[in-house]
């Protein structure tokens, strides 16, 4: 069984900087692709950042591009998601999410098998 955690979240000025982390436990064979997705109130749920574990193979949502990092330690248990030149259309909910992926579907943004509870992000 596969569970993740966030933590991180928190409130920063416009072009400042956060870290988010998220613990994972379980098969590694399930959660073979790791995201991020963030929820703004009042819009759709959105895929910002995914990596695979077997090859660190990263994708990003065109709106994050440049400006966030999706990276793992070398335990594969602690994924993280380096934000950098925040805006305040980045204020969400973010997400951690995992599931077995193949190909370039990974930060898709949806039908995840595991979430983790969310932390909330507010770019002022």
């Amino acid at each position: 069984h596969v569970q993740l955690v966030e933590s991180g979240g928190g409130s920063v000025q416009a072009g400042g900087s956060l870290r988010l982390s998220c613990a994972a436990s379980g098969s590694t064979y399930s959660r073979n692709c790791m995201a991020w997705v963030r929820q703004a109130p009042g819009k759709e749920r959105e895929g910002v950042a995914g990596i695979y574990l077997d090859d660190a193979r990263t994708y990003y949502a065109d709106s994050v591009k440049g400006r966030f990092t999706i990276s793992l330690d070398n335990a594969k248990t602690t994924m993280y998601l380096h934000m950098n030149s925040l805006k305040p259309e980045d204020t969400a909910m973010y997400y951690c999410a995992a599931d077995r992926r193949y190909g370039s579907t990974c930060h898709f943004g949806y039908a995840y098998a595991y979430w983790g509870q969310g932390t909330q992000v507010t770019v002022s």
